[in-house]
């Protein structure tokens, strides 16, 4: 019997400890895909998406701050995978575990909601998570490397804003994908205009991104279309892929981004990856959030409409309560029933 009931206390701590395990190795795996699509700027590389801190916010909403571990584990991995780990490494592990444990206390703090169903969810997700609490990370990180002397003053806010939109760009396009992958249910509904989309999403995008002209906006009518018809899944799928595949030709400097300096081509990147990111968070946000509004009216339409025949058809309703008839009316239930006798009698 105690064997048994040593098992069962171990049981959470093992749960909790591959937990832990998992979030690192995710985080991990996120940094080095990461790093495929890294770029330089004023001689620092800098990544303008960081996809470890959608893993590191989707992971605290999911599974809560006991996670925390996992991240600052993922980040030292990361991190030593590039270079020698040193003291400064502690700091920069530090302020990549905090940014996200900032972001789920302040989603918490306003009820996020994991599903981002409404408008304040895809705005708090934003402003709070994504372009707020990445602050301290990006403020860190830089403010380090000027402290330490391997970035001249002048290079600090080039710099700085790289590193946070890329940190920002992962809260906004990982974040969402892995929150919906692993609490919504996959609908097979519509999946002929799925392939549909799929398929002028290949077609559109690399045409768009190949182009020597400059014909990125033509990206956002397919964000507006995957909004309208499969809200948050559809339209963060085709922003993640066309933010990736432009980052990818804006690192080989072809395409949209022929002939521009690394300063240039970093920030027409940011401003692309920026604006499909809100296009299609926000977007499906409200779609959502208008959605789930008129079924609520029309559940409530249809309840009315039921107690109405009830009504009509002189049957008791459940819904109707004592106290309820008692504030229908002055008189209450006697008067309803006085007025039905009068209602009954032939007129004189």
């Amino acid at each position: 019997m105690a064997g048994v009931w040593r098992t069962r206390q171990l049981r959470p701590s093992v749960q909790a400890v591959l937990r832990v395990l998992g979030v690192a190795a995710c985080y991990y795996a996120a940094g080095r895909l990461g790093l495929l699509g890294r770029l330089v700027v004023e001689g620092v590389v800098v990544t303008p998406i960081w996809p470890p801190t959608g893993v590191a916010v989707a992971a605290l909403l999911l599974y809560g701050m006991r996670v925390w571990p996992g991240i600052a584990l993922g980040s030292l991995l990361v991190i030593a995978s590039l270079t020698t780990p040193t003291f400064s490494t502690l700091i920069t592990v530090a302020s990549n575990t905090a940014a996200p444990l900032c972001a789920y206390l302040l989603l918490r703090r306003v009820g996020f909601r994991l599903d981002v169903s409404r408008l304040r969810d895809g705005l708090a997700l934003v402003f709070l998570a994504g372009l707020g609490a990445m602050l301290i990370s990006s403020t860190a990180g830089v403010g380090l490397q000027a402290w330490a002397g391997q970035l001249a003053g002048r290079d600090f806010w080039p710099v700085w804003l790289a590193w946070w939109v890329g940190d920002a760009m992962g809260v906004l396009l990982v974040a969402p994908l892995l929150l919906v992958a692993v609490r919504g249910r996959p609908r097979m509904r519509r999946w002929k205009e799925a392939m549909g989309l799929a398929l002028a999403a290949c077609v559109i995008v690399p045409v768009t991104v190949l182009s020597p002209i400059s014909l990125l906006f033509l990206v956002f009518p397919l964000l507006i279309w995957a909004a309208l018809r499969f809200q948050l899944t559809g339209s963060v799928l085709c922003a993640l892929f066309a933010s990736v595949l432009t980052t990818f030709e804006a690192n080989a400097g072809r395409g949209a981004f022929l002939h521009l300096s690394g300063v240039e081509i970093m920030t027409k990147l940011q401003a692309f990856n920026g604006t499909a990111a809100l296009t299609a968070l926000l977007l499906s946000s409200v779609i959502a959030e208008q959605r789930t509004t008129r079924r609520s009216v029309q559940r409530a339409c249809q309840e009315l409409a039921e107690l109405l025949e009830h009504l009509a058809a002189g049957e008791p309703t459940p819904q109707l309560t004592t106290g309820d008839a008692a504030q229908a009316g002055p008189g209450g239930p006697r008067a309803a029933a006085r007025g039905e006798d009068r209602a009954a009698r032939p007129p004189p």
